[in-house]
């Protein structure tokens, strides 16, 4: 388990030591042909802001060796806002007084039409944390109903035991969001105070269970702005090192949520400028050439449109975070703000504009023989 490796570090020495990285470290991140932690450490300080454009270009170019000049296209589909836990940055929070949705299956249809009317071939289903209500049987009623529709399916919701990953495979699930929001032991009880969500290690050892189960690719991330964004930062990527080491069939992707506003939440600990944003993203794929990094419609279009051919290779648009927000529910409670409110085809434009492709499907399940 992670656990043991993660109880091995020290928050305040790992923090201490990324920001003691001088510009000899960076310059020897830059120039290695394989990057370590350390390096990667390097490459998120402060040390590393003088190099920002050198990273940019080693980004840019290691992202289109890999990937080509591609980029995926999804969207995110609400089905409740439902949740039993308290979380001091989120609009779904228990303690939120908000009329709470959950789809019912005539819903879930008509919200998959009107995607699909928009081009997407790849949708993320998202919930709040509610067992008893949005638990895994909606989800498999869910996803009998998606299923004919999408040719990717991936889920964040709540995390489930490995027997509940294994149970939703057959029924079309191919990829699982589970974000820690901060490795910070000692924070994270500060913003999740109750609910199953409290508990530390459990969604720490969620990854595992994905492992485990053999879900196909397995999705990282903190919440950027709950603690210091460097250090939260490796942390990921001492996870995700430590998963493509022990689950080496699985794919990764890391995403880069900052703290949006949100009906009743916290203002941001620590606040990231779209130049640090810049410097993460460009670390993450100069520290790993196969991960793949994705944005969300929480930045702004002038941010979203060059920085994927920078290192992102899927993107989001037009995306509603709340539930029945397609077709259903327009007006309900947002989970978050949007910052880029541009159509998918608008966005696909400004892609296509770039030199870049749109792909508007991940991967087809008809591949892996589901």
């Amino acid at each position: 388990m992670f656990t043991n490796k993660f109880e091995s570090h020290n928050w305040n020495e790992i923090k201490q030591s990324i920001y003691a990285k001088t510009s000899t470290d960076v310059q020897k991140a830059l120039h290695q042909t394989e990057r370590s932690l350390e390096d990667f450490k390097a490459l998120i300080s402060p040390a590393a802001a003088p190099y920002l454009e050198q990273m940019a270009q080693l980004s840019r170019d290691l992202t289109q060796k890999r990937f080509g000049k591609t980029v995926q296209m999804y969207a995110p589909m609400y089905l409740s806002n439902e949740c039993q836990n308290i979380c001091t940055y989120c609009g779904f929070s228990l303690d939120n007084p908000m009329r709470r949705t959950t789809l019912n299956p005539t819903q879930i249809l008509n919200e998959v039409l009107a995607i699909k009317a928009l081009g997407y071939d790849h949708i993320l289903l998202v919930t709040g944390e509610a067992n008893k209500t949005v638990g895994v049987e909606y989800f498999k009623m869910a996803l009998e109903i998606i299923r004919p529709h999408f040719s990717n399916i991936s889920i964040e919701v709540q995390p489930l035991n490995q027997q509940d990953y294994e149970e939703l495979i057959p029924y079309g699930l191919h990829t699982v969001l589970v974000y820690q929001e901060t490795y910070h032991k000692e924070d994270y009880k500060k913003h999740h105070p109750k609910g199953k969500k409290s508990n530390f290690k459990y969604r720490l050892e969620t990854a595992d269970r994905l492992g485990k189960a053999g879900v196909k690719k397995i999705g990282l991330g903190v919440l950027i702005g709950l603690e210091d964004w460097r250090t939260d930062s490796f942390f990921t990527a001492l996870h995700l090192d430590y998963l493509e080491r022990t689950y080496w069939q699985t794919r990764y992707s890391i995403s880069f949520p900052r703290l949006r506003p949100a009906e009743g939440i916290l203002e941001p600990k620590v606040v990231m400028n779209d130049r640090e944003l810049v410097q993460l993203i460009c670390a993450y794929r100069i520290f790993n050439e196969e991960i793949e990094l994705s944005i969300s419609t929480r930045e702004s279009e002038k941010f979203r449109d060059n920085i994927f051919k920078l290192g992102i290779t899927s993107i989001s648009a037009g995306s509603k975070t709340n539930p029945g927000g397609y077709s259903v529910e327009p007006t309900s409670l947002e989970q978050f703000e949007t910052s880029d409110e541009r159509s998918p085809t608008a966005v696909a434009a400004a892609i296509r504009q770039a030199g870049y492709e749109v792909v508007w499907k991940d991967w087809d399940l008809t591949y892996d023989k589901i």
